[in-house]
C-alpha cells in the first residue's frame, strides 16, 4: 500500500490518497510535474526512477531526518503528512538518487558482500568443529585450504564419518571462495573500463573495489558542498557531543554507508605500511600522523583524505595529481 499525502505552496493539505502498490504509477502520471518527497527505504530508487521519468522532480531522504517532522504516532498517514513537509525545508539533506547503472555496479559488491559473509562463516564452523576432536586449525583462510593434509595427518582422531562431513564442508567452502574470486574478477574488469575508476585507482590506499564502490556509492559528486560533506556522509568524520563553549569530540560518526567506509580504511592501513620508506610530501604527512596519533587514527585520517580526493576528481573532473 502507498499513502499519498499533497500540499499547495503555502503547505495546505489538498491531496490524501491511500493507494495499492500497483495503482500509485498510474496516478502519478495523470498528475502535472511536482516536488515529489520519498523516504529512502528498500525500492526507493526504482521509484525515484519513474517518477522523474514522468516529468517529476523527485528528492529523497534518509528515514532519521524526516523522522522528527512525525508529529504524532507512526501510521502511514503520518509518515507521508511528515515527509511532505520535511522534503520542503531549505536546509533537508537529501540522498542521491542512484541510475541503473550504478546499481548494477553496487550489485556486484552486494554479492561478494555475501560470498564473503558465508565463507567466513563456513571456515569458522569447521574450525569450531575440528577443535572438538582436538585437531586446531590457526585462523586465517589460508590456512583453511590446507584442510586436506590437516585431516591426513590427524587420522587416528577423527572418524570416518567425520572425515566426510568435514570434507563436504570444505567443499562447500570452496564454492564460497569461487564466488568470491568471481566477483573480485568482474568488479576489476569492470574498474578497468572505467576512466573514473582508473584515476581514483592512483591515489595511495584505493583499489579497483573501492573505487568501484565509491564512485557508483558518490554518483553526482555536485550533490554535496565540498569534500567534508562526503566524509560526513559516509561516517569518517568525529562524532560531536558539544554544548555551549564546550566542544566534545569523539570517535567516528559510523554514519552513512558501511560498506564504503569499511573499503577505504581498509585501503589506508595498506597504504599506511610503506609510508615510512617514502619521502613525499603525503607520506610524509601519513608517517607523521601515524607516530603522533597511533596506527588506527591516522588511518580513518587517511580515509577521510581519500574521500575528500575522491569527491575532488568527481565534482571538478580533474585527474589526480601526486604530491
Amino acid at each position: 500500500m502507498g499513502q499519498i499525502h499533497g500540499t499547495d505552496a503555502k503547505g495546505n493539505c489538498v491531496l490524501r490518497k491511500r493507494l495499492n502498490r500497483e495503482k500509485v504509477a498510474p496516478f502519478l502520471a495523470t498528475l502535472l510535474p511536482c516536488l515529489i518527497g520519498i523516504e529512502a527505504s528498500t525500492g526507493a530508487h526504482y521509484w525515484a526512477r519513474l517518477f522523474e521519468n514522468m516529468g517529476h522532480t523527485v528528492k529523497m531522504m534518509a528515514p532519521q531526518f524526516v523522522k522528527p517532522y512525525i508529529k504524532s504516532n507512526k501510521n502511514d498517514l503520518n509518515d507521508a503528512c511528515g515527509i511532505a513537509e520535511a522534503v520542503t525545508r531549505p536546509d533537508m539533506r537529501f540522498v542521491p538518487i542512484k541510475r541503473i547503472e550504478q546499481q548494477d555496479i553496487l550489485l556486484s559488491h552486494r554479492a561478494r558482500e555475501l560470498a564473503v559473509k558465508q565463507r567466513t562463516a563456513q571456515a569458522n564452523q569447521i574450525r569450531g568443529l575440528l577443535a572438538e576432536y582436538g585437531v586446531i586449525l590457526p585462523k586465517g583462510i589460508r590456512y583453511l585450504k590446507k584442510i586436506t593434509e590437516t585431516l591426513e595427518q590427524n587420522h587416528d582422531k577423527l572418524t570416518v564419518k567425520s572425515q566426510i562431513i568435514f570434507a563436504r564442508l570444505y567443499e562447500q567452502f570452496k564454492i564460497y571462495d569461487e564466488q568470491v574470486k568471481t566477483y573480485d574478477k568482474e568488479i576489476e574488469n569492470a574498474a578497468l573500463q572505467s576512466v573514473q575508476c582508473r584515476e581514483r585507482m592512483k591515489i595511495e590506499g584505493v583499489g579497483p573495489l573501492t573505487a568501484s564502490a565509491t564512485v557508483a556509492t558518490i554518483g553526482d559528486a555536485k550533490l554535496f558542498k565540498n569534500g567534508r560533506e562526503v566524509s560526513a556522509w559516509l561516517g569518517l568524520v568525529p562524532k560531536q557531543h558539544s554544548s555551549g563553549n564546550t566542544v566534545r569530540l569523539s570517535g567516528m560518526s559510523k554514519r552513512g554507508d558501511r560498506y564504503v567506509r569499511t573499503l577505504l580504511i581498509h585501503g589506508a592501513r595498506a597504504a599506511l605500511k610503506n609510508c615510512d620508506k617514502k619521502t613525499d610530501r603525503r607520506s610524509i604527512w601519513i608517517a607523521n600522523k601515524k607516530h603522533r596519533s597511533g596506527y588506527n587514527v591516522a588511518a580513518v585520517a587517511l580515509a577521510n583524505k581519500n574521500a575528500r580526493i575522491i569527491w575532488a576528481m568527481l565534482s571538478t573532473g580533474e585527474c589526480y595529481r601526486t604530491a
